[in-house]
């Protein structure tokens, strides 16, 4: 667990930490990311503690070591009896999600989502890193011209369950079918958080289907497991892999051409966000429609009618800027 600031909530200085109630006591954001330990959630953490020391608050940070549903409730449970100000949460498993927010905003506790949503529960803001439509979009566009605009493709996704991944999904079906007609999607599956079982999925779809010559890592997991499955097989250049992997874990693959391009965002940014919208629920504070949160995040969008906070537009990293990129 990570701690980082020390606000107290009866700190009126404004911008910074305000007053949840009239203890001098820290505010204490706790945000509970689907897995512990892996780059992507690790880079949010990170952020997460940029913007502790910058507003002042206690930042907590802990996940499950697999991505369990199960393992991660029995985390936000702890944070519920901790009574921690805001809890924020990435859900492996939205519907199972939902209850146990109920249960942090019956007790008083302000509960958001964040990196993944669960729109079917009490909420009062999902963090998001870009729009559906823009991953969905990104991911396609960029797959395509490394295809040429036609051939087969297949998605190798991670949590059945969760809903962003889902989302993505359905955008691309549709973007791939309207702007597309030459190309289509030939199966999804479903490795987990597992970057190993993403390069044994992503070996048996390229040997099922000898003609795929497109391959989508829908997580940071699976990014780099199917770039490393085309590159195991010798196929870089004849199969194309694309997919949301974090900079460094995916250098070597663009580099090597296993992979075109990957689709993210700046998730250092996205973990700012985050603990600066629990800060704005701890005190609170009324979203803006635009948000002015730190130097490096001078407008961020607020939708009052979805409750969502978009972090911005997707970013497309290639071997061209990845070495921009520390994590």
């Amino acid at each position: 667990m990570t701690i980082a600031g020390c606000t107290s909530r009866n700190d009126d200085s404004g911008g910074g930490g305000g007053s949840t109630s009239g203890s001098d006591e820290p505010i204490r954001v706790a945000f509970v990311p689907k897995l512990q330990g892996i780059p992507y959630f690790e880079a949010m953490n990170s952020g997460g503690q940029q913007a502790a020391d910058d507003l002042g608050i206690e930042w907590l940070y802990q996940g499950p070591t697999t991505a369990d549903a199960a393992a991660q409730a029995d985390i936000v449970r702890s944070f519920i009896q901790q009574d921690v100000d805001a809890l924020i949460v990435a859900p492996n498993d939205p519907d199972s999600m939902a209850p146990l927010l109920q249960e942090a905003a019956d007790k008083g506790i302000q509960v958001a989502t964040s990196d993944t949503d669960a729109p079917d529960s009490v909420r009062q803001v999902f963090v998001n890193q870009a729009s559906v439509q823009g991953i969905g979009e990104a991911l396609t566009d960029s797959l395509m011209t490394a295809m040429g605009g036609s051939g087969k493709y297949a998605i190798v996704s991670c949590g059945e369950t969760a809903a962003n991944l889902n989302a993505w999904i359905d955008v691309q079906k549709e973007y791939t079918a309207s702007e597309y007609p030459d190309a289509e999607i030939v199966d999804i599956v479903y490795a987990g958080e597992d970057q190993a079982a993403a390069t044994s999925m992503a070996t048996d779809l390229m040997n099922a289907n000898p003609d795929l010559t497109g391959l989508v890592g829908e997580c940071t997991s699976s990014a780099p497991g199917v770039a490393q499955a085309v590159k195991d097989a010798g196929k870089t250049g004849s199969v194309f892999t694309v997919g949301l992997g974090t900079p460094m874990s995916m250098a070597p693959y663009l580099e090597d051409g296993s992979s075109s391009a990957s689709i993210l965002w700046d998730v250092q940014n996205l973990g700012y966000l985050t603990a600066w919208a629990g800060l704005q629920l701890a005190e609170g504070n009324e979203f803006e429609a635009t948000n002015d949160v730190s130097a490096d995040l001078p407008a961020v969008e607020y939708d009052a009618d979805t409750q969502v906070l978009l972090l911005g537009p997707p970013l497309e990293i290639t071997k061209d800027n990845v070495a921009e990129f520390d994590y």
